[in-house]
């Protein structure tokens, strides 16, 4: 028998009564007692589960059974197989499962899910999973899709039947399988930022998958360069390479500036290019120019192209032959381009013809007579272009033959 008091100097916080429950047990009792559900829904999710639960036109079993859809589907795809199975689906729904199965059959009755039939895995044998899915009329009454309101209030939900007290087989008709978790919007899954660019997809056929090609794009970014200047650059090499994952990676460490060799090798291309298109503007002129004869603005030279416009002779005013020219097709076409040279007229031939034979008069004064000195007659206009007319023809012939031979 205790004599002392028990409340006097403290002593009860120190040594309680067995028979008196402590206090601060009786507070982390109390805690725990009141427990939710801790997860965070998105608002779309939210919503839809808040929709679902306040349908009036159905039974309050169908409505619990309807919010915990709404919980379970995934947003993206509302009319996607609701992967969940009957223990999460009557957690959720706070219902047995007999209980659970007539309020299938009343969302069923009332259009707004379907339960498809059991699929079969032909190759083992056995039966797959039976998911259930919205109907359209269901994701748009829960705001999963959009549509009018107008529409959704003309489609009225028809009462579910009286009967309903038979279950269905839950194996054929309900959602089964190891899938627990909530499908929604918000997903932690990291998935693929978008399409390969097609300047890099030619990656593919060496081994590279598009998530090692978004990973070294950015590896390339934080060494200052961009990938498809690399694989441009070295795209011969990186085709040859027996390790090219490796390869490339050590392409991207090395200090090279690949961006600058690229805008070299696009600059020496756009030249060739160019040099290329000169070169057939300059055939194309000289084809179309065949036969012709042009002069100079200063009527100081005349050029005579041939019949096939593959020669050219060149007459000088103060020369008593022609000569033919070398390499004349980008030069020539480049005079007409520019207006240097244009086509002779007769007149421009007098003119020219005239101009020779003034020179070749004071030629030969100046030269004193010699050709008469020397017993020799003088060699007039005519002749020498008439033998300079013999050469060229000689000359274009013996081409002919030794492409022929």
């Amino acid at each position: 028998m205790s004599i002392a008091q028990r409340l006097v100097a403290g002593e009860g916080d120190l040594h309680p009564a067995h028979n008196e429950p402590n206090e601060l047990a009786v507070d982390s009792a109390a805690l725990t007692a009141f427990r939710c559900d801790s997860t965070n829904l998105p608002w779309v999710i939210f919503r839809a589960a808040f929709r679902a639960s306040h349908v009036e036109q159905i039974s309050p079993r169908a409505r619990a059974v309807l919010s915990a859809l709404a919980r379970t589907v995934d947003v993206s795809r509302p009319f996607a197989a609701i992967f969940a199975r009957r223990e999460l689906l009557t957690g959720r729904a706070l219902q047995s499962m007999r209980t659970f199965y007539r309020s299938l059959g009343d969302l069923e009755s009332a259009g707004l899910i379907e339960r498809r039939p059991q699929s079969r895995y032909v190759e083992a044998g056995l039966f797959g999973r039976a998911y259930l899915h919205l109907t359209a009329h269901a994701a748009a009454l829960l705001g999963l899709v959009e549509q009018a309101p107008a529409q959704v209030a003309r489609q009225p939900i028809s009462a579910p039947p009286p009967n309903l007290s038979e279950p269905r087989h839950p194996s054929a008709n309900l959602a089964d399988g190891a899938i627990y978790k909530d499908l929604s919007p918000s997903s932690f899954q990291k998935r693929q930022p978008g399409q390969v660019p097609s300047d890099l997809q030619r990656l593919r056929s060496l081994g590279f998958i598009d998530f090692l090609i978004f990973k070294l794009m950015r590896e390339a970014r934080e060494q200052g360069k961009r990938l498809s200047d690399v694989v441009e650059a070295t795209w011969e090499h990186l085709k040859a390479a027996a390790t090219p994952i490796n390869y490339l990676r050590a392409l991207l460490r090395s200090p090279v500036d690949f961006g600058r060799q690229l805008r070299r090798k696009i600059e020496a291309r756009a030249e060739e290019r160019n040099r290329l298109d000169l070169l057939a503007h300059a055939e194309h002129v000289a084809r179309n120019s065949a036969g012709q004869t042009f002069i100079d603005i200063n009527a100081l030279r005349k050029y005579v192209v041939d019949a096939v416009g593959q020669s050219m002779m060149v007459y000088a005013v103060d020369e008593g032959v022609g000569r033919q020219a070398a390499g004349w097709k980008e030069k020539f076409a480049e005079a007409i381009q520019r207006g240097h040279i244009r086509i002779a007229s007769h007149e421009d031939l007098e003119a020219f013809a005239q101009s020779r034979r003034r020179h070749v008069a004071l030629a030969s004064q100046s030269a004193g007579g010699g050709s008469q000195a020397d017993g020799k007659p003088e060699v007039t206009l005519q002749v020498r272009d008439h033998i300079a007319g013999l050469r060229s023809i000689l000359r274009h012939h013996a081409r002919t033959f030794a492409r022929t031979t």
